[in-house]
């Protein structure tokens, strides 16, 4: 089995993402450029790079951060509400083409601040099946010629995506989402399915359901499975959660900053409550699997895998033995807990034998 594992590359202009204590350089090129040069250099083999409205433009950071590198993959997040489908596709098959098949995609229907970038669609069943039109025209626009479609949100007529993606079939499709609009959209649709840490038991039941979906649709290649979760990792299993309950003491007293951010997952994430619903099981899941962070509700602070790299190790690979092959892991300060991260965590899996999958 052959797993991927990708890092976060904060796409932000405000000091202080998610309690990294860089003082300089954001929103800069130059700092994204060198955790995208720690992330190659330490066993990942790219970075999600997220978008929303406020924040620096997401194509125009992973081109850059492309053009700076030598292997990295940026795994590009964008909103069928901010592109044309045809627009992104020929945008994204030229950046494929210049980076020599390094762009990933990561479909993003979860509102943002949609409104003041013209986004008008609300309702969130309608989200997704206009997702779902997105990532299928996207796709029929990587691999066709002469593409007439007819949507319900898209229309093209013989249209044909020049120059072709560097990828035989386009960079693959990420996508996330627990409601069960969105689990429709993936099995359709997505080339691997990204979930948020949650316990073993839950993962566990998304997965054989998910494979059922993907089981009844007409698909090139199977649905992958992917874990994004925040690691935190030290030399001992103590030191880890002094670390861990110190970050969150941290975010606590920062949360007046993160209003904003809470009201937007609250409202409408199937994922989050999902989560949240975890910490009434207890704070400690599986072997090291946090659920205490899930209060605040802010991304990838959601769950937190924390101990020892022997622990977290453990732990990845208990997610890998259901079926998850990818994995999305961060931990601030960015630049430097990839290093740690990649060293202790990646590097170590990357060699260990292969791993028995449950099927």
């Amino acid at each position: 089995m052959s797993l991927e594992f990708l890092w976060y590359l904060p796409n932000t202009v405000d000091r202080g993402h998610r309690g990294d204590s860089t003082t300089e350089g954001w929103g800069s090129l130059d700092l994204s450029v060198s955790i995208a040069q720690a992330v190659e250099d330490h066993g990942f083999v790219g970075a999600l790079i997220g978008t929303g409205w406020g924040r620096p433009d997401t194509f125009t950071v992973a081109a850059g951060v492309a053009a700076r590198t030598r292997r990295f993959k940026p795994l590009i997040a964008t909103r069928p509400g901010y592109w044309q489908p045809a627009q992104f596709a020929c945008a994204a098959a030229t950046l494929d083409q210049l980076s020599e098949g390094r762009v990933l995609v990561n479909i993003v229907s979860g509102r943002d601040d949609h409104l003041e970038y013209g986004d008008y669609e609300s309702d969130s069943p309608t989200r997704y099946e206009r997702t779902r039109e997105f990532m299928r025209l996207v796709r029929l626009l990587w691999t066709q010629e002469a593409v007439t479609f007819d949507g319900r949100f898209y229309r093209v007529e013989r249209s044909t995506c020049d120059p072709r993606p560097f990828q035989t079939g386009g960079p693959p499709l990420y996508f996330g989402g627990a409601s069960a609009a969105a689990e429709h959209v993936a099995a359709a649709e997505a080339d691997v399915q990204l979930m948020w840490g949650e316990s073993l038991e839950l993962a566990a039941e998304r997965i054989e359901r998910l494979k059922k979906l993907s089981a009844s649709c007409e698909r090139v290649r199977p649905l992958e499975f992917g874990l994004r979760i925040t690691t935190v990792v030290r030399e001992t299993r103590e030191a880890a959660w002094q670390a861990a309950e110190a970050k969150l003491r941290t975010l606590e007293t920062n949360r007046s900053q993160l209003t904003k951010r809470v009201e937007t997952f609250k409202d409408g994430s199937v994922g989050q409550e999902r989560l949240r619903g975890l910490v009434a099981t207890g704070e400690v899941l599986d072997r090291c699997l946090w659920t205490a962070p899930a209060k605040m509700g802010i991304g990838s602070g959601s769950t937190w895998l924390v101990g020892s790299a022997a622990d977290v190790i453990k732990s990845l690979e208990d997610y890998a033995a259901l079926g998850m092959t990818h994995f999305l892991l961060s931990d601030t300060p960015y630049r430097d807990e990839v290093v740690r991260v990649g060293d202790a965590v990646v590097t170590p899996m990357l060699q260990a034998p292969r791993l028995a999958v449950r099927t």
